[in-house]
């Protein structure tokens, strides 16, 4: 289940491995670590069974380490 949208221009995706779909069109997605906001177009890093995006390679790493008891 997707959350809703809470600022405008937010896009709503369904992660897959290695590409997404747009679920809802938007202009950024918001980094399940930072709360930082990702433009669709830098949106290189996401968890496709979590259904979260990361901001970057230090906010997936993160998270991975956690998800993983690391």
């Amino acid at each position: 289940m997707h959350a809703k949208p809470s600022l405008p221009d937010q896009a709503v995706l369904h992660y897959g491995d290695g590409e997404y779909a747009v679920m809802r069109p938007g202009k950024f997605v918001i980094c399940a670590v930072s709360g930082k906001q990702i433009p669709l177009e830098a949106l290189r890093y996401w968890n496709p069974r979590t259904q979260e995006a990361y901001a970057g390679p230090q906010e997936a790493t993160a998270q991975w380490k956690k998800l993983n008891g690391q």
